[in-house]
């Protein structure tokens, strides 16, 4: 848990089945995501690497700074859209077990 200045972030283990389809493809399936819930925002769902089909995503050029979580890089899909994906590679300390577990605009649970 992260609490700065009424800012809220709690990160737990899930157990949902989370599919992401982009373009018709099957992205990324996973059973074990962690559960970031924060203040104002959406519950987004950070997915294992080991569950996403890495091959097919690119690194962009893109990274965001966020204060509670830190500096997050950028993945699209290889011959898709841009900016599919992020991850934060050294998040800050409170949220540390997101580090490198991949979270998409289109996940959701089944």
């Amino acid at each position: 848990m992260s609490v700065t200045h009424g800012h809220r972030i709690d990160v737990t283990q899930g157990t949902d089945h989370v599919r992401v389809e982009i373009a018709g493809r099957l992205v990324a399936e996973s059973h074990r995501p962690l559960l970031l819930t924060e203040t104002g925002c959406p519950v987004r769902y950070y997915l294992p690497p080991e569950d996403v089909r890495t091959d097919l995503l690119t690194p962009s050029g893109t990274h965001t700074v966020c204060p509670f979580k830190g500096t997050a890089s950028y993945w699209s899909l290889t011959d898709g859209p841009e900016d599919v994906a992020w991850a934060y590679p050294e998040p800050h300390d409170g949220v540390a077990q997101i580090k490198d577990h991949l979270c998409f605009y289109a996940a959701e649970a089944v």
